[in-house]
């Protein structure tokens, strides 16, 4: 039996939804096992009944600041290499963003505060469409901005086109209600307009 006053934190993703409205602390991972995307976090949320304070935190696709090297950097050289900054089909599908020093403090939040078994999602944005996200990374390189249809997203973005496609909206009214966090960091638009 592992240390009730020692919490393990899990670090994953909002989960992308299909029923057209953003992903909540309270909706489940379909997917167990290791072998998933997903299914690590409900395995790790069986060992609560073992004694082992879980929590499982959920991280927007696009933690930024400045020097990010994650998806938006990703998306950011596809548009530099290919001389168009795009979008996927009609760039309303939509993505979670958080700054990482509020992500930083939810961390530490989770820690020290988090009940076992929860679900925390490391959300400031709920909902960014990716045209928004095309369009400041547009503004910032002096590049057009588009539309790729659909068939062509995986092709153009190559492994990110995946995940650039998919809406992945989340809320973390939960979250900020069980541990008082308000995040204060700039938006992803904001940060992107400044340089970061």
């Amino acid at each position: 039996m592992a240390e009730p006053d020692c919490p393990f934190l899990l670090a994953s993703g909002v989960p992308a939804l299909t029923q057209g409205r953003p992903a909540r602390e309270d909706d489940a991972s379909p997917f167990h096992g290791p072998e998933s995307r997903g299914g690590s976090e409900n395995l790790a949320l069986e060992f609560v009944d073992r004694g082992v304070h879980t929590v499982s935190l959920r991280f927007a696709p696009t933690v930024h600041g400045p020097g990010d090297h994650g998806f938006i950097a990703v998306i950011a050289a596809v548009a530099r290499e290919k001389g168009v900054s795009g979008y996927p089909g009609d760039g309303t599908n939509r993505w979670a963003a958080v700054h990482r020093s509020d992500a930083a403090r939810l961390v530490a939040l989770g820690l020290a505060k988090a009940p076992a078994g929860v679900r925390l999602h490391a959300v400031a944005e709920d909902s960014v469409p990716t045209r928004d996200i095309a369009e400041v990374i547009g503004r910032a390189f002096g590049l057009p901005v588009t539309s790729i249809a659909p068939d062509d997203v995986q092709g153009h973005f190559g492994w990110i086109g995946t995940f650039f496609g998919m809406d992945l909206a989340a809320t973390s009214t939960v979250t900020r209600e069980l541990l008082g966090w308000t995040p204060t960091g700039p938006t992803l638009i904001e940060d992107l307009d400044a340089g970061a």
